[in-house]
């Protein structure tokens, strides 16, 4: 299949995009600028589109059978310049913009999508009136999804936090995590926060969209997970496999590496669930893989 990957620039997009492509899809991705030949992001074939401030009119969707959306914008994308409130930045790029989107993929004739969400609607529904990056994911999910017709097909792929690595590509908060567990980080505090939550591979991931993209349900929200840990037990594996094995102490003091600012659940929660025996099987993505991944990453870190 002729597949475009928007957000195919970037980790979990790209990661996709490259394992797509080995199963033998024709694969494009999509962004804002075509990536450094550096990375195997770099030998994939490229269209620049920024689904914020464009309009896609003009024949750039056309000639696709299939879509991966994995482009929404998080809190890392914000300006902090007091030019914009999280409401009016989140409002416009993901509630306004992704539909919008949308809309265009339908009328270029794309039969099936697979948009990748966040979890966080469905495990913590009651921040979705609290936080606006989990309303605006809300409204995006919800208004994308009612637009499936049976020539456009739409399920989501709802994601908790996503780990892995694409060689060539840095992940700056995996690196830094890697680096915090082999003890080189000795300006920063050894501890972990409270609470907890589930975690999957970015393989998986790319899986678990494929399976979207193959066998998914129209309008259908899938919640996809692998463990679920607390901070301090996800730390203490990430010490462990390093080879700086150490009980963590818990702190409510905010994490440099895991800030309050990125728990969307709310400071100090705990999200744990296990997603449907039966949903797991239809999209065909392998669990029980975090401490492996883990591992791969740690021996990739100098």
């Amino acid at each position: 299949m002729k597949i475009l990957v928007v957000g195919g620039t970037g980790f979990a997009g790209g990661y996709t995009a490259n394992f797509l492509k080995k199963q033998g899809h024709d694969v494009t991705i999509m962004g804002r600028s075509k990536p450094a030949n550096a990375s195997m992001l770099g030998d994939l074939k490229f269209v620049a589109g920024n689904y914020i401030e464009e309009s896609f009119d003009d024949g750039r969707l056309e000639g696709y059978d299939w879509m991966v959306f994995a482009a929404g914008n998080d809190i890392t994308k914000m300006p902090f310049d007091g030019s914009v409130t999280p409401e009016e930045f989140f409002q416009r790029s993901n509630s306004e913009a992704i539909p919008r989107f949308f809309k265009y993929a339908k009328a270029a004739g794309i039969k099936r999508v697979a948009y990748l969400g966040t979890f966080y609607p469905q495990v913590a529904p009651q921040q979705i009136d609290v936080n606006p990056y989990v309303k605006s994911r809300y409204i995006a999910d919800e208004a994308i999804r009612e637009m499936s017709s049976p020539d456009f097909n739409v399920c989501s792929l709802n994601a908790p936090f996503i780990l892995g690595q694409i060689p060539g590509f840095d992940v700056a908060h995996i690196t830094a995590m890697a680096h915090y567990a082999k003890g080189n980080l000795t300006d920063l505090p050894v501890f972990a926060p409270k609470g907890g939550t589930n975690h999957i591979t970015v393989h998986s991931v790319a899986q678990a969209i494929q399976g979207g993209l193959e066998r998914g349900e129209s309008g259908k929200a899938y919640l996809i997970g692998d463990a679920n840990l607390s901070w301090k037990e996800y730390m203490e594996e990430w010490f462990s496999l390093a080879g700086n094995e150490q009980e963590i102490e818990v702190r409510e003091d905010d994490h440099p590496l895991l800030p309050n600012i990125i728990m969307y659940a709310g400071v100090g929660a705990t999200v744990s669930y296990e997603p449907p025996a039966e949903e797991t099987e239809l999209l065909g993505y392998d669990r029980g893989v975090l401490k492996s991944m883990i591992s791969e990453v740690i021996k990739s870190v100098g």
